[in-house]
């Protein structure tokens, strides 16, 4: 359950499949190298703290992760989280709270929770990820229009406000290197897909900027030199009111970042046919994030595009997300100056394809076009995402998908007064309901029998207008019951006792039995009284008014 995939792998490990690990390693290490600046930067962070993080967690995912080829680092989804963060607390929460995260995702995989974050409502992953879509496009506009803008607003209203008021202050230079970049991204994959267009972007604007000296801004002259070297870790501070304000940003960032990795590990798993280990994967996850916070940088997940760019170039194992970052950690020693050299306008052309890949308009739109309750969900938790706060979008996301869910599980449960099916599942005629004894009301549940199915049923009992001397309910087509269903049959119970009603309760599957049996619903009613089957019910109805008439006084 536990044991890194890593380790399984290397065990048939040939020379030609290293080939293609190194191969597809190298590559998609030099694809990571502009997007983990980017990100950084759009997180409201210094751009070698991306590298950082790429290096650091992209290695432990890989090496000890549950995918064959999952790719871990910085990305784009996260942005909003940490942007928001930094701006509340400051670079120190966030180092605090990726730390926190870290230990959540590790605890939430030795707990097996693999396969439930795997049950995330789709529209809620559509919601929220548009709608970071649409606030990373949003953040890019100062740096792609090169506005003199001092101090950007966080929120969204506040940012546009801005951009409309400085737009007068556009710089045509930056707007030339944002749209050539734009171009190249997009275009070069048609030429070739061996070496990456955001590469070629990057490097064609960093010389054309730098030998033209065209008046534009770069990371440089925001940021300063970007150091050569890693840092040497860092244990946070960590006392009882820090970790008190920091266990909601880091909840974010651990679902967030579970529902990230996990999808991008099915997406693998769809393009080279095997299997990952969900819970091993959360626990890498968890490690990387602790790394990447001792080491100064920012949060990590499994990186969807750059798994894909990995397989596509021949990665079968995670010897290819180890070359991965040791070449992202020999660019650090060798080059990591002169990215200090790279225009912000580029940056922001490559941003903004990363925005538009994210967007998933169409599925987006295919939602709004179908059930309503999943286009509510789907458009309430992209507009809380872009209005308001990510974390809030994905708790309030959660609970209205719950409290949706559960309303069409209250709809599929009904409740008859009279049986409709025989117990073959045959329809039953208005000449054979006379089979029920006089005397007898049936009542028969269909569907799950939780808290809003039970109101139902109490609320069914209330139209009988003649008091029976049996009640008969039939529960062949319940499948599961809850606590508040079984405290509706104990309020029956105790009704019919109070007007000497005689309660049966037949055909039980056996996952109901066992709760009945669990809750001592048996005893209570009485074994005799809990029957197999509708014809047994009514022989035990024949008894009980029987019993009943030679119990009344001549």
């Amino acid at each position: 359950m536990f044991r890194p995939i890593l380790f399984e792998t290397l065990k048939k490990y040939s020379r030609r499949q290293f080939y293609g690990d190194l191969t597809a390693g190298l590559i998609v290490g030099i694809v990571a190298l502009p997007l983990a600046i980017a990100f950084a930067i759009a997180s409201g962070v210094s751009p070698e703290k991306g590298l950082y993080t790429a290096i650091i967690a992209g290695f432990i995912i890989s090496a000890f992760g549950g995918s064959r080829v999952q790719i871990g680092g910085p990305t784009g989804a996260f942005i909003v989280i940490v942007y928001g963060i930094v701006q509340e607390y400051g670079v120190n929460g966030l180092i605090i709270a990726t730390f926190i995260a870290g230990v959540m995702l590790a605890v939430m995989g030795f707990a097996r929770f693999g396969n439930v974050i795997k049950y995330i409502p789709h529209p809620l992953i559509v919601g929220f990820t548009a709608g970071i879509a649409v606030i990373i496009f949003s953040s890019q506009m100062k740096d792609f229009f090169g506005l003199d803008i001092a101090s950007v607003p966080a929120d969204f209203i506040g940012k546009w406000k801005a951009i409309a008021h400085h737009f007068s202050s556009v710089n045509l230079y930056d707007i030339a290197i944002g749209c050539g970049t734009l171009l190249l991204v997009i275009l070069f994959p048609r030429i070739t897909r061996i070496i990456p267009g955001s590469l070629v972007a990057v490097l064609l604007a960093t010389a054309v900027t730098n030998l033209f000296h065209l008046p534009v801004e770069t990371i440089g002259s925001r940021f300063g030199r970007i150091p050569n070297t890693l840092p040497a870790p860092v244990m946070p501070d960590l006392d009882w009111n820090t970790i008190k304000a920091s266990i909601r940003p880091a909840f974010a960032i651990a679902v967030l970042g579970g529902i990230e990795s996990l999808l991008s590990a099915v997406v693998a798993d769809g393009m080279t046919g095997g299997t990952h280990k969900s819970n091993m994967e959360l626990v890498a996850q968890g490690g990387a994030n602790i790394a990447s916070a001792l080491f100064g940088g920012i949060p990590a997940t499994g990186a969807i595009a750059r798994t894909a760019t990995n397989i596509r170039n021949g990665a079968r194992t995670p010897v290819a997300g180890i070359v991965h970052a040791l070449t992202l950690l020999i660019i650090l020693l060798l080059a990591g100056q002169w990215a200090s050299l790279i225009p912000m306008s580029c940056l922001a052309g490559i941003l903004l394809v990363v925005a538009y890949n994210m967007s998933e308009y169409r599925t987006f739109f295919r939602l709004l076009k179908g059930d309503r309750s999943d286009a509510a969900v789907m458009l309430t938790t992209f507009l809380l995402t872009v209005l308001f706060d990510l974390t809030v979008a994905i708790e309030v996301g959660m609970v209205l998908a719950a409290f949706l869910f559960m309303r069409k599980m209250v709809q599929m449960s009904k409740v008859n007064i009279l049986p409709r099916e025989d117990n073959n599942g045959n329809s039953v005629s208005e000449t054979q309901r006379s089979k029920i004894p006089h005397g007898v009301e049936v009542f028969e549940l269909r569907g799950p029998f939780f808290f809003g199915a039970a109101y139902k049923f109490k609320d069914s009992l209330q139209v009988i207008e003649k008091k029976p001397q049996v009640l008969i309910v039939r529960m062949g087509h319940v499948p599961l019951i809850d606590a508040t269903g079984l405290h509706a049959i104990e309020d029956v119970l105790r009704m019919c006792r109070r007007d000497k009603i005689r309660l049966i309760i037949c055909e039980l599957q056996p996952p109901v039995h066992d709760e009945f049996k669990k809750w001592r619903l048996l005893f209570k009613i009485g074994k005799r009284y809990v029957t197999e089957d509708l014809p047994t019910a009514y022989i035990r109805a024949e008894e009980a008014m029987q019993t009943s008439t030679k119990a009344k006084p001549k």
